[in-house]
């Protein structure tokens, strides 16, 4: 398989997780032409998703595609695996922290980590 066909197949496998947690995603090139200016996969609202499925991972190209491409109020997301792993998910710290809102774990954790602080 080539390397356009695997990420072809990467995206579709991503946009089906994505469905099957109840999101409307689908892989843009069958809709956007394939025009580069696209996110890979669409459906998850607010978010830029780039997918990658490579055997060498090379994050930095990737977070830099994804934040050169994405449009002004989506957060880039790199999400990315290779043969026989999981499916992984890069993007910006303080996004993430934002997304999460604090919001985690039991009122003990966020005890514990406000006595650390």
């Amino acid at each position: 398989m080539n390397s356009k066909q695997k990420g072809k197949r990467g995206e579709l496998e991503v946009a089906r997780i994505l469905k099957s947690h109840g999101f409307d995603a689908r892989r843009t090139a069958q809709f956007c032409g394939n025009t580069g200016d696209a996110a890979d996969v669409i459906g998850l609202d607010g978010f830029h998703i780039e997918v990658k499925r490579a055997e060498t991972t090379k994050i930095w190209e990737w977070i830099q595609q994804a934040e050169r491409d994405h449009k002004a109020g989506t957060i880039p997301l790199v999400v990315f695996r290779k043969n026989g792993e999981k499916w992984k998910v890069c993007l910006d710290l303080e996004k993430f922290l934002e997304i999460i809102g604090g919001n985690y774990g039991n009122e003990e954790n966020r005890s514990n980590r406000d006595q650390t602080d």
